[in-house]
């Protein structure tokens, strides 16, 4: 792949961020009282590339995704002689000044945050030697930040390894043990080789999903993925269409539909990717599709996911058996993962030395921490790794009392000393969605869990009785510990029966956020039955 390390002829190459941005308005970016339009727009990253364009004719300018981390964004990279310079969100005129020393080979490294030496050529970012991008690793999340998105020059190399050997791409995957990674995938948490030898042996045309469509802006491990480098994913996306045997035209990309900026790039992307692969219109053949669905929490469920794709009003959850990979979409062997899931399959095709086959969950994951910190950061941990590194990407506004892993349903705990695997956070009772979202001692366990199970009650599909009628007991059952009765055994049963009866993981996840804060943070919940909230933010009946 030509990343434009040095633009190909040894040229400076000044690359500027234009992705998503940072929160407005300071700290608390997410949180269950976010407001609509919170998150930093694309214009401001959009107006420095537009400035150092105009400031430079013999550098190279490019636009390039987020690197995940919004504190540091926009960010200008200056490239001179196997050397990059980082510049934190500099002014207009600072980056004129970048643009215009960079056409004359100077990095202007007196005021960068830091420079990195490396290869004339990486095809991936060169990682600071301390700060947030130097937490965890890169190996999925490399490209973003680095190369072009829209890039035409593209090697699809694990869809072409998988075309020319589908069994062997497969046995491949089987003993690398490439999990799913989030509730978007149909095989959440599942080996990825049992969801492709299901559809390989279901009668049907086969189509690959890949679910993008996330809601929940707590995460945004996807949208960097497919805003900084979409062929990665689509690559992954390709080659697993191979292995089932579907056409790259039965490949669908299932994004959301506020998610314009990720949307186009991935469009283009696609084009790209299949053109390389040497599936084009040119040869009777149409590149992957991409779609927008409702920015809805549900419509990001695997099986709800299908529901949009067929155009169906009213989203509910699909009863299995059948799954997807049986029946899915109209009828069809259908494969279903998330955009993060699909870049481990890419890199597990093309580099399975890099995993081990004997760890329950190999490979890396991604998560966005966020919650109370001064900005939001999507970094990527080894499976072996602990959870706590997630600390060293952000800045926390105080002291972090809590932590709630898994997005909008997320577990609660007093610590990140955990494992990153899904092993070590299901074990732990905690989600596996990529999310770690950090609080201060101005957060109430016990209001934080009853806004999430009032979310529960306002947005699920309504199709199963213990979610529909559970989350509404819930509820009431939260609210009356605000009177003061606190019925911890019946809240404990009905958290029960929701987590075991529920058809989907919608109802399964909702209980768990009130159950995780019910177990470790009781003597919360005591107290606010005793006419007293700890924290001090909740008005409770005395």
């Amino acid at each position: 792949m030509d990343t434009g390390g040095n633009s190909g002829d040894g040229s400076p190459v000044v690359r500027v961020t234009v992705g998503r941005g940072g929160p407005r308005g300071g700290a608390r970016r997410t949180d269950d009282d976010a407001e609509e339009g919170e998150l930093g727009r694309p214009e401001q990253g959009r107006a420095i590339l537009d400035v150092a364009r105009a400031a430079t004719d013999r550098a190279t300018v490019l636009e390039v995704g987020s690197t995940g981390v919004s504190a540091l964004e926009p960010l200008v990279l200056v490239t001179v002689d196997g050397r990059t310079a980082y510049h934190p969100r500099p002014s207009a005129d600072r980056a004129r000044s970048l643009a215009e020393n960079a056409e004359s080979g100077d990095l202007s490294a007196d005021g960068a945050r830091w420079v990195v030496g490396h290869d004339a050529d990486p095809e991936t970012l060169p990682t600071p030697p301390d700060g947030p991008l130097a937490v965890g690793t890169r190996r999925v999340l490399g490209a973003c930040g680095w190369t072009d998105p829209e890039d035409g020059d593209i090697e699809a190399g694990a869809a072409s390894l998988a075309r020319e050997d589908p069994d062997a791409a497969f046995e491949r995957l089987a003993e690398v043990g490439v999990r799913g990674r989030g509730r978007g995938d149909a095989g959440r948490d599942a080996p990825v080789a049992d969801e492709l030898e299901t559809a390989r042996e279901a009668p049907g045309d086969p189509v690959v999903v890949v679910n993008a469509n996330e809601s929940d802006r707590r995460n945004d491990t996807d949208r960097t993925l497919l805003g900084g480098a979409p062929a990665t994913v689509l690559d992954g996306a390709l080659a697993v269409a191979a292995v089932v045997g579907a056409d790259p035209s039965d490949v669908v990309v299932y994004s959301n539909e506020a998610d314009d900026l990720v949307r186009n790039r991935t469009r283009r992307a696609a084009s790209a990717v299949a053109g390389a692969l040497g599936a084009t219109s040119a040869d009777g053949a149409d590149p992957p599709r991409v779609v927008a669905g409702a920015d809805e929490y549900i419509a990001g469920e695997a099986t709800m996911a299908l529901e949009a794709l067929e155009g169906n009003d009213r989203l509910e959850a699909r009863l299995r058996p059948p799954g997807p990979a049986r029946h899915g979409l109209y009828g069809r062997p259908t494969v279903v993962h998330t955009p993060r899931t699909l870049a481990q399959v890419r890199r597990a095709l093309l580099n399975p030395d890099a995993f081990d086959a004997d760890d329950a969950d190999p490979g890396t994951r991604t998560f966005t921490v966020t919650g109370d910190v001064e900005a939001p950061a999507t970094v990527e941990l080894p499976t072996g790794g602990s959870l706590a590194e997630v600390r060293d990407a952000v800045s926390t506004v105080g002291r972090v009392e809590m932590a709630c892993v898994g997005g909008q349903f997320g577990g609660f705990t007093r610590s990140l000393d955990h494992g990153a695997s899904s092993v070590a956070l299901t074990g732990a009772d905690l989600g596996t969605e990529g999310v770690v979202e950090l609080f201060d001692g101005s957060r109430c366990p016990v209001a934080t869990a009853g806004k999430r199970a009032r979310f529960a009650t306002e947005e699920n599909c309504g199709r199963c009785f213990p979610c529909r009628e559970g989350s509404k007991q819930l509820l009431d059952l939260l609210r009356e510990v605000y009177d003061g009765s606190y019925e911890d055994d019946m809240i404990r049963e009905l958290i029960r029966t929701m987590g075991s009866s529920s058809i989907c993981y919608f109802g399964q996840s909702a209980a768990r956020t009130v159950g995780t804060a019910v177990d470790r943070f009781e003597t919360e919940f005591e107290a606010h039955a005793d006419g007293r909230c700890p924290s001090g933010v909740c008005e409770v009946n005395q």
